[in-house]
């Protein structure tokens, strides 16, 4: 089959998810498309190049997820809604690769455009709120920061040493109110994902200025 960037892009993100940036190179993403490392400079001209271009197509994906949950929301939505709308369809979208997050989290620095896009429209969904404009870009990094933390738990590595049932038993005793308000099924993971980004929204919210236009 022809090589093209998007099969390698394709083939770097397999890589990617088992490896790890480290054990990313141009040599592995050609073993797994049965060719040449040579081969594929023609395309794309680096690792570095690989990482943009992975990078680009999460967060790209994200976006594009993130614009149809925008024009699905009533007209009236509030800009709590919007942000949330963008929280819930990014997180997903990381979520269907693989070591997404650590990916995700790495491309602001690789310079890629889907991931400077969704931070443009998280700015300006935060200034049309009333935020000012020295809060909103700490306003969005928390949030994106929180997206990225959250996903990477769900994408953690199982403990490399077993735990035993005698450990377990220790620390439901010691810690049971974190062992209460701990969850693994699916659904509470959704709901309290939802909720982390309303508590921080009402965060946010308390700085806004009473004078701006939509202030409750």
């Amino acid at each position: 089959m022809k090589l093209t960037a998007d099969r390698i892009i394709d083939a770097g993100m397999g890589v990617f998810a088992e490896s790890g940036y480290h054990g990313l190179s141009m040599r592995k993403v050609a073993e797994r498309l049965g060719a040449r490392a040579g081969s594929l400079y023609y395309h794309v001209p680096s690792k570095g190049a690989l990482l943009q271009l992975m990078a680009d197509r999460l967060a790209r994906q994200a976006y594009d997820a993130g614009t149809a949950a925008l024009a699905a929301l009533p007209q009236q939505a509030d800009w709590k809604r919007r942000l949330e709308a963008q929280a819930v369809t990014l997180r997903h979208s990381i979520r269907q690769h693989p070591g997404g997050a650590a990916l995700f989290a790495d491309s602001p620095k690789v310079l890629s455009t889907g991931a400077l896009s969704l931070m443009e429209r998280l700015l300006r969904t935060l200034g049309d709120a009333g935020v000012p404009q020295a809060t909103c870009a700490v306003a969005a990094d928390a949030l994106l920061s929180h997206v990225t933390g959250f996903v990477l738990q769900e994408q953690g590595d199982p403990p490399a040493v077993p735990v035993t049932p005698r450990a377990v038993a220790e620390v439901h005793e010691r810690f049971p109110l974190t062992v209460a308000a701990a969850s693994t099924s699916a659904r509470a993971l959704d709901e309290k994902f939802v909720q982390s980004v309303r508590l921080l929204c009402d965060g946010i919210e308390a700085r806004i200025p009473a004078s701006a236009p939509g202030r409750p």
